[in-house]
């Protein structure tokens, strides 16, 4: 059983059905007393009537899919209604609904127009046909009667669209700005990526030429280590894009590659040091397991401000040590080159940058420049909400 069709249907028959039967219902039930005691005394109801009645009730069915059909063949029906000197009575209340129903779907000029046009088309054949004697006395009435049924209608259906429309803009503002964040993720995934790849690429390389014709064994080596880098970094961009790509797994046993944290920094270290940067790792604390936006962070900032020590720094070493707290991570980055040059970006880059945006992004704070030993220190605390395993 297909039950969100089935609600689907639920909420047509409410939306549609229902108060077409009490418009319907509420005819039928007033017109009795609406025929006793006007004066002069009007034409009895009879078969005509009831069907005109039934006209008007039956079309404010399709109110919600035409909206001016149903309020022009109520507007007739009524107009006939009251011709023909039948009982004021319910047979209005018709066109209340399919007024409203008019203003909730049309621009506010448009369905004014409307009402303004429903309104004298009904005052207007009622006039004529008005004792002389009696004009002065009923032409205010009537027209009071049908404003006080048509304009609240128009007002309500009015406010209504207008709330619509709002809630509407409100909602495409909120899809842009999530669009443009999911953007600014992406690029900023992109660049980590390429950077750090490209920079372990380009020192395997340097070496590779450096001792090609000396030692090809060791050339060897760095070609190998080129490649696994190349490797990695072309399946983490996959990983990556795949946001841009209809679903497919990444691996052949249909899993998908795992975004990059804490778990995986032996191994980044163990690259660095593959690629000329010996990196120590140090822990301390009890490991927490960290939500995936803090600990995907707090990679990439380990990531970039090893990048930068790689190329900019002329550093022997660096030491990442990593601090698990009650409520948050602590990263420290050091490295051994040249001060205040070492891991900052070359003038106009972006790498500390952004990695003080991924920090903020996660409700942390990010500090980086020259220690007081002379070495470049990043520093960075990310909170975070969970408990320790």
């Amino acid at each position: 059983m297909d039950v969100a069709r089935w609600r689907g249907v639920g909420r047509a028959f409410v939306a549609d059905v229902l108060p077409a039967v009490a418009v319907g219902a509420v005819m039928v039930l007033g017109s009795g007393p609406a025929a006793r005691g006007e004066v002069p005394p009007r034409r009895p109801l009879d078969a005509l009537a009831w069907v005109l009645m039934g006209v008007a009730a039956a079309v404010l069915l399709g109110r919600r899919r035409w909206p001016l059909v149903a309020l022009a063949v109520t507007v007739g029906a009524s107009v006939v209604y009251l011709v023909l000197e039948y009982p004021h009575g319910p047979i209005l209340l018709a066109m209340s609904v399919a007024m409203y129903a008019v203003a909730v779907r049309l621009p506010v000029g448009p369905s004014l127009v409307a009402c303004g046009v429903t309104l004298g088309a009904v005052v207007v054949p009622e006039l004529m046909v008005i004792d002389p004697a009696r004009l002065l006395v009923e032409a205010p009435l009537l027209l009071a009667v049908l404003s006080g049924l048509l304009l609240p209608s128009w007002a309500i259906g009015t406010v209504v669209r207008l709330g619509r429309e709002a809630e509407r803009r409100a909602r495409q503002d909120d899809a842009r700005r999530r669009a443009d964040e999911e953007r600014l993720r992406i690029a900023r995934e992109v660049h980590d990526v390429v950077g750090h790849g490209l920079a372990v690429m380009n020192v395997q390389a340097g070496v590779a030429l450096h001792v090609v014709g000396r030692r090809p064994e060791q050339a060897e080596v760095a070609l190998a280590a080129i490649k696994r880098s190349s490797k990695d970094a072309l399946e983490e961009l996959r990983g990556t894009l795949a946001v841009f790509r209809q679903p497919k797994p990444d691996n052949a046993d249909g899993a998908r590659r795992p975004a990059p944290g804490l778990g995986q920094l032996e191994g980044l270290a163990a690259a660095m040091t593959e690629g000329g940067l010996p990196v120590e790792v140090a822990v301390t604390g009890d490991r927490a397991s960290l939500p995936a936006a803090v600990d995907l962070a707090a990679y990439r900032i380990v990531q970039e401000s090893l990048t930068n020590v790689l190329r900019h720094a002329g550093a022997t070493t660096a030491t990442v040590r990593v601090g698990y707290e009650p409520a948050a991570v602590v990263l420290e980055i050091t490295d051994t080159g040249r001060g205040r040059a070492s891991s900052a970006a070359r003038p106009g880059g972006h790498g500390i940058a952004g990695m003080k945006e991924r920090a903020a992004a996660v409700g942390g704070t990010l500090e980086a420049g020259p220690s007081r030993d002379g070495a470049f220190l990043v520093r960075a605390r990310l909170p975070f909400e969970g408990g320790h395993r």
